[in-house]
């Protein structure tokens, strides 16, 4: 059995940018990889990422590719039994899992970036994070290798919190289907959501991301009056601050990225579309949500205040690459019409 040696990178980390990156892929996509990704580019994209600038997203291997029964025969038959049917099969591809669309879709951005300033270095890099050994990954890099995924490093931690390497990394958002590793992260300071395994839709572009507001874009300060106070007094002390900008949510700093990557187009021509759905009322609560986007000149291209309506059918005809929300009956609606979402836990 060949092993990957340890001196490839911090902690096990494959660099893929250098020479060891010839043993794992090819220049040219494969067959499976999407029509819109231009064969000999891949590469290029890797070698001109700058990591100071770059929007950098970790997501674990359950996120990416569907792993459950992996992952129910390493809970029943432990991590040496899991070790060896991975490398028993580390030549057959995984399935997609629930953020592997979303990855496709930032690969795409990526591409429409660099035919407008192949010199630009402010590009999506992704990294995958996984708490098995290095010899239990080769599966992993040959899936992506199948899809004809641009992913720039594989970390391979052996450790039970490898988030504790998140901000090393200068993560801007991280995707796990593990709660702890999201709370984990979350109290780190990094934009963190729980992944749920579903059934993924065909790929397609443009880049949609959606954010629900408080809690998630916004700080959660209102939402907490109405959990102690109700609805009455949210809206009075909405109505108060209006003028006054809310908090930062938890995914603030990855929205703000995402929206700065936005403007590098025009609306009509742009890779990236990014929407608000949002429980509050327009009427009441929707003018300080609107003036804290102005604030932070974050630019949303669409925006809906449901007034505590499901939104489960506007994401149906949205149809994003994920969806994040902190409540939990709002991601199940998500998931009933086959959007990837993405929970945002407050309760960490």
């Amino acid at each position: 059995m060949w092993h990957l040696p340890d001196r490839l990178g911090f902690h096990n980390c494959l660099p893929l940018e250098e020479a060891w990156w010839h043993l794992f892929f090819k220049v040219t996509p494969p067959p499976q990889a999407p029509s819109w990704l231009s064969p000999n580019q891949s590469f290029l994209h890797i070698l001109q990422k700058d990591l100071s600038e770059a929007l950098i997203i970790a997501v674990t291997t359950r996120a990416i590719f569907s792993l459950e029964e992996e992952h129910r025969l390493y809970l029943e038959k432990g991590k040496e039994e899991y070790t060896r049917h991975q490398q028993a099969n580390q030549d057959k591809p995984l399935p997609p899992g629930t953020a592997f669309a979303f990855i496709q879709a930032v690969q795409h951005v990526n591409k429409k970036i660099l035919e407008g300033n192949p010199a630009e270095k402010d590009l999506f890099d992704i990294l995958v994070l996984s708490n098995n050994s290095p010899e239990s990954g080769v599966c992993i890099i040959n899936s992506a290798k199948h899809y004809g995924l641009e992913i720039s490093k594989f970390c391979f931690v052996s450790n039970e919190d490898s988030t504790q390497y998140l901000k090393s990394h200068g993560v801007k958002l991280f995707l796990s289907a593990d709660r702890t590793d999201v709370c984990n992260a979350l109290q780190r300071g990094v934009s963190a959501a729980l992944v749920f395994q579903q059934e993924v839709q065909a790929p397609s572009i443009p880049l949609r991301v959606v954010f629900d507001g408080d809690a998630v874009l916004f700080s959660n300060e209102t939402d907490q009056i109405f959990q102690e106070q109700g609805l009455e007094e949210a809206v009075q002390y909405e109505q108060a601050m209006e003028d006054v900008p809310m908090g930062e949510g938890p995914l603030k700093a990855f929205a703000m990225h995402l929206g700065k990557m936005r403007k590098k187009f025009s609306q009509e021509k742009s890779p990236i579309r990014t929407y608000l759905v949002t429980a509050r009322s327009g009427r009441d609560m929707g003018i300080r949500a609107i003036k804290t986007l102005q604030e932070w000149g974050l630019e949303i291209d669409e925006a809906f205040f449901m007034d505590g309506a499901p939104k489960g059918p506007i994401l149906a005809q949205i149809q994003p690459h994920i969806f994040f929300d902190d409540g939990l009956h709002n991601i199940q609606g998500a998931q009933n019409v086959g959007v990837p979402s993405a929970w945002v836990p407050s309760c960490c």
